[in-house]
C-alpha cells in the first residue's frame, strides 16, 4: 500500500509529540500534520486533506465530535479514527453518528495503532480490542429499530447477536438454526449494510438503532 498522510489532533502536546515520534517510525506513514484542537484542525483541513485523521474526543474550543461532524460534512470520504482515554460509551455513539470509522484508547500500543490506520485506510472499521470487549459487555437490544427497514427481523436478530460477540455457530445454537443458515444471513448483512467486518456491523447497528450501548 502507498504511504499515508496522517493528521494528528490532540490538545495535549506531550501525548501528540510522543505519538508523532512513534508514527514516524512506521513505514506505512509518509507525513504527519498536527493541530491542538478541533478549531485549528478545521482551519488547516482546507489546505491539507489527509488519508487518516487521529482525533482526540475531549478537547477545548471545538471537541472531537463537533470537529468530526464538520469535517465529514465538508469531506464525506475523510477517514477519522477517534482517540479516547476512557470507555465513554456515549462518546462512541456520538462519534459514530458524526462519521468516525475507528476507535482507539490512548494507551493502545503502536502495533494496534498501525493496525487501525491500515484497516481504516482500506475502508474497514476498527475498534481497539479493549473498546470492543467493553462494548460487547454493554450492548443491549433496541426496542424500536425502525431505521433498519431494509433488514428482515431475522437479520436484525442475528445482527444483535453478532454485536454481542457470538460466533456463527453460537448464534445458530442460540436461535435453533443451522450454521449454514447463519453464515448466509451474515453474508447478507455484510452486503446490505456495506460492511467489511464485525466492527463495521457494530457501527451500523449503533447508527441505525439496532442496539444500545
Amino acid at each position: 500500500m502507498k504511504p499515508l498522510s496522517i493528521f494528528l489532533v490532540d490538545d495535549h502536546k506531550l501525548f501528540r509529540e510522543g505519538l508523532k515520534l512513534l508514527l514516524t517510525n512506521l513505514p506505512v506513514i509518509k507525513t504527519i500534520n498536527e493541530a491542538c484542537d478541533g478549531k485549528e484542525f478545521l482551519e488547516k483541513l482546507d489546505e491539507i486533506i489527509p488519508d487518516i485523521v487521529l482525533i482526540d474526543i475531549d478537547m477545548p474550543i471545538i471537541d472531537g465530535i463537533e470537529a468530526t461532524k464538520a469535517a465529514i460534512e465538508k469531506y464525506p470520504d475523510l477517514k477519522i479514527i477517534a482517540l479516547s482515554m476512557y470507555d465513554e460509551f456515549d462518546y462512541y455513539t456520538k462519534m459514530i453518528n458524526a462519521g468516525a470509522k475507528g476507535f482507539l484508547l490512548k494507551n493502545s500500543d503502536i502495533n494496534e495503532v498501525e493496525n487501525a490506520i491500515i484497516s481504516v485506510s482500506e475502508g474497514k472499521s476498527y475498534f481497539s480490542q479493549e473498546i470492543m470487549h467493553s462494548l460487547l459487555k454493554n450492548i443491549s437490544k433496541k426496542k424500536d429499530a425502525h431505521k433498519t427497514s431494509e433488514l428482515t427481523e431475522r437479520e436484525k436478530e442475528i445482527l444483535f447477536h453478532i454485536c454481542k460477540g457470538l460466533s456463527n455457530q453460537e448464534i445458530a445454537n442460540e436461535l435453533c438454526l443451522s450454521k449454514r443458515t447463519v453464515d448466509k444471513h451474515r453474508e447478507n448483512l455484510l452486503s446490505k449494510t456495506n460492511s467489511k467486518n464485525t466492527a463495521s456491523l457494530v457501527i451500523y447497528a449503533i447508527k441505525n438503532s439496532v442496539i444500545d450501548i
